[in-house]
């Protein structure tokens, strides 16, 4: 097994991205904190695909219609399951933290709690293509998880942030604002999975795009992906703006 390889081109697209939104915050984390939460944002891959696992075999066990096992697995299992871990991150490591003393610091730890949760995951989806290692195909796969499921994680995390930031602020509103997060974070999440269930689901009845039996069913998921990736990011910019502006009148304690 190629180690090395496996390992850059796993961590390559969250390093980048972490690399990115650390330039939002004009008063840097530490690179200790950065560093723990980035890992233990790995380390909570690893229950999140056993969850995910036993939650598969018990939807198989119900007497579910096979619409909507698809469904509860992609939003529940999976979506509901993942945020909750990245989120979980945070609030052990990071709420009590003195480091944690302006609302736009929530915001980033969710990100960077995200990033790593994605680096794991993209090592898992790289892992059959390191003995023998298959340089071409294992960039590609990088490539495509860049710009969409690592891309993704961060900006559901990074919106679900959003609101845990606002909630810190308006302790009264704290649950609405919690809820308002992890509901928008899990049905993005969960709608982007689809789509892209969708897309693969019809490239393999089709065997390939040029042999893609509705060429508009792939269109479609496509503008919905693009959508949800656009939709966030743009939120997920003014979100950082927003806080940036709320640090200057209030400090977390």
């Amino acid at each position: 097994m190629n180690i090395i390889p496996l390992l850059f081109f796993g961590l390559a697209p969250s390093v980048i991205w972490l690399l990115f939104y650390l330039r939002k915050d004009v008063h840097p984390e530490s690179n200790q904190m950065i560093l723990k939460v980035f890992l233990y944002g790995m380390a909570a891959a690893i229950p999140a695909a056993l969850i995910e696992l036993g939650i598969a075999e018990e939807l198989n066990q119900l007497n579910f219609s096979s619409f909507l096992i698809p469904l509860v697995y992609i939003f529940i299992g999976i979506a509901l399951v993942e945020e909750i871990l990245k989120y979980l991150v945070v609030k052990g490591k990071v709420e009590r933290s003195s480091e944690l003393d302006e609302p736009l610091d929530i915001m980033l730890y969710m990100i960077i709690s995200a990033l790593g949760f994605a680096a794991l995951e993209n090592i898992l989806v790289l892992l059959p293509l390191s003995s023998p290692f298959l340089f071409f195909e294992t960039l590609s796969i990088s490539i495509i998880r860049f710009i969409g499921a690592t891309f993704l994680h961060a900006l559901c995390s990074g919106a679900f942030g959003f609101f845990l930031a606002l909630s810190f602020l308006q302790p009264k509103k704290r649950t609405k604002l919690f809820l308002v997060g992890i509901i928008v974070a899990v049905f993005l999440h969960g709608l982007y999975n689809f789509s892209i269930m969708k897309i693969e689901t019809g490239l393999v009845v089709g065997k390939g795009l040029g042999a893609i039996s509705n060429l508009e069913n792939l269109v479609f998921y496509l503008f919905v992906i693009i959508c949800i990736l656009l939709g966030l990011a743009i939120f997920v910019s003014w979100g950082f703006k927003k806080l940036k502006k709320l640090k200057s009148i209030c400090q977390l304690n």
